[in-house]
């Protein structure tokens, strides 16, 4: 199987001037897309569960065994790393327990003493199974399964007290959000990433809200650092963009298509997940991490 822990790979891409994405995962045809576009692209990636997508697919055991059997039956050659995308810290230990292979503790809502107290916890129990931890200090921009920030700049001490607990890697705010950018954002902060960098060097930080940032910010941020790029977004209106399109078609086509059985959710969802493979691609493109498995 190609399923294993992320920090090697996302070091690894640290080093050498690349970034890993992170790409969140909502369904079983969701995770198909996104494996074909690693396979295709010869990238390591890691595929994600927020809270949400975990409940809403049956659990993360559910999620998990959805992973580990389409690698299986897929014949995904590249490495994979089953993670949790901005975890509470009694989700972490939860997919701790049932055999992810990464995870992220967000305790950036937390006292940063109390956040680096329950990281420490996370990463002696994740550690201890060979499971990579990704932590945030500071806070994202926009929402994420309740967790909301207004995107401040992620103070450079607390990162610093956060890479010291032993995590794989780090989120920390830099002007990113999640969601869709409004028209007035002002870009990345890259200067303040640039002195966080310094003050961690070598260490693999996580951009996320990955979804809408410019390519050349993107890129000069890998440059500065970068290692792991989290893409949830920009799937979702990948998907939500071709199925209107293929819907308004099937009403202007209606009695052609129903006799094509094209009501089946399986033709019917087809040209939305064709679209989610494209965006992850494209991504990897972006990222610097196709042919790099």
């Amino acid at each position: 199987m190609a399923i294993v822990s992320a920090e090697k790979f996302v070091a690894a891409a640290r080093e050498n001037g690349y970034a890993i994405g992170g790409f969140n995962t909502n369904n079983l045809e969701w995770t198909q897309a996104i494996l074909r576009a690693a396979e295709a692209k010869q990238a390591p990636i890691l595929i994600q569960t927020s809270m949400g997508a975990g409940k809403y697919m049956g659990g993360y055991k559910t999620a998990k065994y959805i992973i580990e059997n389409l690698v299986e039956s897929m014949n995904i050659t590249v490495p994979i790393a089953i993670h949790l995308d901005h975890g509470h810290f009694e989700d972490a230990k939860e997919v701790i327990e049932i055999g992810y292979t990464s995870l992220m503790f967000d305790g950036s809502h937390l006292p940063i003493a109390e956040n680096l107290e329950k990281t420490k916890e996370i990463v002696a129990l994740a550690h201890a199974k060979g499971i990579s931890v990704e932590a945030e200090v500071g806070s994202i921009g926009g929402e994420e399964d309740g967790i909301i920030g207004e995107g401040e700049l992620a103070p450079i001490e607390d990162a610093v007290e956060m890479v010291k607990t032993g995590i794989d890697f780090l989120a920390a705010g830099i002007g990113n959000i999640h969601g869709p950018y409004p028209a007035n954002w002002k870009g990345l902060h890259l200067d303040h990433l640039q002195k966080l960098t310094d003050a961690v060097p070598g260490f693999p930080i996580v951009l996320h809200g990955g979804s809408g940032i410019p390519d050349d910010q993107i890129k000069a941020a890998i440059k500065m650092g970068v290692a792991k790029v989290n893409v949830n977004t920009e799937s979702q209106q990948a998907f939500a963009a071709a199925t209107r399109k293929f819907a308004a078609e099937y009403e202007a086509n209606e009695a052609e298509y129903d006799k094509k059985k094209l009501f089946d959710p399986r033709k019917f969802l087809k040209p939305g997940i064709d679209a989610v493979q494209a965006a992850v691609e494209e991504r990897i493109d972006v990222f610097g991490s196709a042919n790099k498995a």
